[in-house]
């Protein structure tokens, strides 16, 4: 480093750098540098706009292929002309404002001369209360992403799935710019506000060919849910309407923060209700078994990768405890936050259960772990079960509780196969006692 001035010498200094007290306006003096040492970039911070032309006209002809990179900090923008091939300009006011947001809050830190330095390394704080707060890094679904190194507490931890991510802790993570955005958005979704991140509001469907007698019930257990929940609206959506003594029965709830909706179009019901869940930002669908399965609905918000909660003959009203039997360890910490948050805001009990006939309880230590401590963080009682049993005849002896289950791709509906099959997937759609909550799994 060459300097004219001893005042623009900074009090520490790396112990890589070499300081020569030298004028560069001066040709012979950098002449005689710049032989002595083959530099492959040049770094120019002068004050002077006139010993910065200076400096560059001597540059060039002392070696015309060498990276040059300045900063710029003059009012105007075209002091410099950018006349050299070679030549980068750096704007003071740019990296001021750069700096700047940088010290925001809750505003993610993107390297910008790392990489293509278009954002595919992101670093991201994770607060208190995010939904990937002691979760394990094996249990996130990493795809197009990676999280490649945790910070906390002033050290750098290279994750294993066993590394569990705590508040406070910074990731770095590579991936797509697009889909790191998403990463941003979902770690700084806040728990306690079900239904986010899924959605805002609650979706009834009621669909008068399988639902007219129990409509009035199903409306009762949505409004319930919506008392219970903050600032939030319900949206009824009625389909295939046949009966206009029970619409206008319907029609006397309609209010500021319930919206009743009537469809006399059938053709195209599928794309009516993924037109209302993107236009009112729907985190919640609510609705029977059977307009479920009706009009490949099932598919269609497994895509949308909302929450659909499916109406059982006991009511959620009725319910004294929620419950989750034990499965796929990713799938197991990717619905906590959202079994914590529903238990929580309907005052129910938690119960994780782990019931399996042959008793192979190994390998379940993690998702104990994960459960144990967010009640624990968030003072809330959870009851941990393990117990030989068959998974579908246990549950169907329980009374009164609100089953929570990982919003499965295929959910069978042959009443045959769950005679012989064990799978939660198998036997979901073929009972009808309890109400039931499906949670998506893999947001990203």
């Amino acid at each position: 480093m060459t300097c004219y001035k001893a005042n623009t010498i900074p009090n520490k200094i790396g112990k890589n750098i070499t300081l020569l007290e030298a004028d560069p306006t001066s040709y012979a003096k950098l002449s005689r540098i710049m032989n002595d040492v083959k530099f492959s970039e040049i770094f120019i911070i002068i004050e002077e706009l006139e010993d910065v032309r200076y400096v560059l006209k001597n540059i060039e002809l002392i070696n015309s292929k060498i990276r040059i990179v300045l900063l710029h900090q003059w009012d105007d923008s075209n002091a410099i002309e950018e006349e050299y091939d070679n030549l980068t300009i750096l704007y003071r006011e740019e990296l001021l404002a750069t700096h700047l947001y940088n010290q925001l809050p809750n505003v993610p830190l993107v390297a910008q001369n790392i990489g293509l330095g278009r954002g595919e390394i992101m670093e991201v704080h994770v607060p208190f209360g995010s939904a990937y707060a002691y979760r394990h890094v094996g249990s996130i679904v990493q795809r197009k992403w990676k999280i490649a190194v945790v910070y906390r507490d002033e050290k750098q931890i290279l994750p294993t799935n066993a590394t569990m991510i705590r508040p406070n802790d910074t990731l770095l993570i590579l991936g797509k710019p697009v889909v790191l955005d998403g990463v941003y958005k979902t770690i700084n979704k806040r728990m306690g506000l079900f239904p986010e991140p899924f959605g805002k509001d609650v979706y009834l469907i009621l669909d008068f060919r399988h639902d007219s007698k129990n409509v009035i019930t199903y409306l009762s257990e949505a409004l319930y849910l919506l008392d219970k929940l903050e600032n939030k609206s319900l949206f009824v959506r009625i389909i295939y309407p046949n009966d206009f003594m029970l619409l206008e029965e319907l029609k006397r709830y309609d209010s500021k923060q319930v919206t009743i909706a009537i469809s006399y179009q059938n053709e195209e019901v599928q794309r009516l209700i993924e037109f209302d869940i993107h236009e009112h930002n729907i985190g919640l669908v609510m609705g029977s078994i059977p307009a479920f399965e009706a009009d490949n609905l099932k598919h269609t918000l497994y895509d949308l990768k909302k929450l659909v909660y499916l109406f059982g003959d006991n009511t959620l009203m009725g319910s004294t405890s929620s419950i989750i039997l034990m499965n796929d360890k990713g799938k197991m910490e990717s619905i906590s936050s959202t079994a914590f948050d529903i238990s929580e805001k309907l005052g129910l009990k938690l119960a994780l259960c782990d019931f399996n006939p042959e008793g192979d309880f190994q390998n379940k230590d993690m998702i104990i772990e994960h459960y144990e401590t967010l009640a624990q963080i968030l003072n809330i009682e959870i009851r941990i079960e393990q117990k030989i049993a068959n998974p579908i005849r246990e549950i169907a002896q329980i009374n009164h509780v609100l089953h929570i289950i990982p919003f499965e791709k295929c959910l069978n509906s042959n009443k045959w196969k769950k005679l012989i099959s064990s799978k939660m997937q198998d036997f979901i759609l073929t009972t009808h006692k309890h109400p039931k909550l499906l949670v998506p799994f893999a947001i990203i």
